[in-house]
């Protein structure tokens, strides 16, 4: 094992990687006493650095929870297959590796394939989780994928929603899927690749490099504009589906009840705790003159 790559969590990351790592865990229920845990790992910074901290977790937490560390190739160059195998043996993380031909499958696809491929994908690893006898799979997203998350719902899918810290599969009955690098920054997780002076596999797809941008792109770039004028935009962004007040949408949903604010508005219910919503139309309507 490699002291210093394992002891950085605890010593030089422990407040911006295994305190929010912890942190998640805890807050979202991710990880159980007798879970049994598909650790998904795709070869990259993010799903390399989530089977560390779980590894670690699993050693020194005190849950009591078995785990299982699988990477589905779906059809990577050889270079990119040595590469997750070599930094496996780096991070002493125990790896099984599993031969898929998605690639292969979406080859044929109408451009972008995208979509079909993180499909199957998603599909290969419920099935396998469940031939593994695993109750829960973990995927490696991080913070900065939740926000981006809720903008590109906002301004490209016109909904607002979030990436949730965990989900119940609904093709596979039993399997949950959680996100425990879910308050993770990326930043931090660079700046501990480049403190190990560890290289990962970066988007392993040929569709992704000749595309070239992508709508995720064009909001993580937003989002570093935001920065630059508001360095609190990320936690803002992420408390905004935390302080949700369903008094004050036109609309909304769950699953398929909806509810409209007129539902309520003829019978002459006020809306309370509006004060700072109306103060701030105040704000934009005087910017106007």
């Amino acid at each position: 094992m490699n002291n210093k790559i394992d002891s950085s969590l605890t010593n030089e990351f422990s407040k911006s990687i295994w305190s929010k790592f912890r942190k998640g865990i805890e807050e979202y229920k991710l990880i159980e006493k007798k879970d049994r845990i598909a650790v998904c790992i795709s070869g990259g910074k993010d799903s390399m650095l989530m089977a560390k901290c779980i590894q670690r977790l699993q050693k020194y937490g005190n849950i009591g929870f078995e785990a299982e560390y699988i990477v589905m190739d779906p059809g990577y160059a050889e270079e990119n297959r040595q590469k997750i195998i070599n930094n496996a043996a780096i991070l002493d993380l125990p790896i099984k590796i599993f031969d898929t031909k998605i690639f292969e499958s979406t080859a044929k696809a109408e451009k972008p394939p995208c979509f079909l491929c993180a499909r199957l994908r998603r599909g290969w690893l419920y099935k396998t989780a469940g031939e593994l006898g695993c109750s829960k799979i973990a995927l490696g997203h991080h913070f900065d994928d939740v926000i981006e998350t809720i903008l590109m719902g906002m301004l490209y899918g016109s909904q607002v929603q979030t990436m949730m810290p965990k989900l119940h599969s609904e093709n596979y009955k039993g399997i949950q899927l959680i996100r425990p690098l879910y308050l993770v920054r990326e930043n931090e997780i660079i700046r501990w690749c480049e403190y190990n002076s560890l290289s990962f596999i970066q988007c392993a797809c040929g569709v992704t490099k000749s595309e070239g941008s992508s709508k995720r792109a064009e909001i993580k770039q937003l989002i570093n504009q935001l920065r630059q004028t508001n360095p609190s935009v990320d936690m803002n962004i992420f408390r905004s589906v935390e302080n949700v007040n369903l008094q004050t949408l036109i609309s909304y949903h769950r699953g398929s009840e909806y509810h409209h604010f007129l539902d309520d508005f003829d019978r002459g219910l006020s809306i309370k705790g509006t004060n700072n919503f109306e103060n701030m139309a105040d704000e934009m309507e005087h910017g106007k003159c």
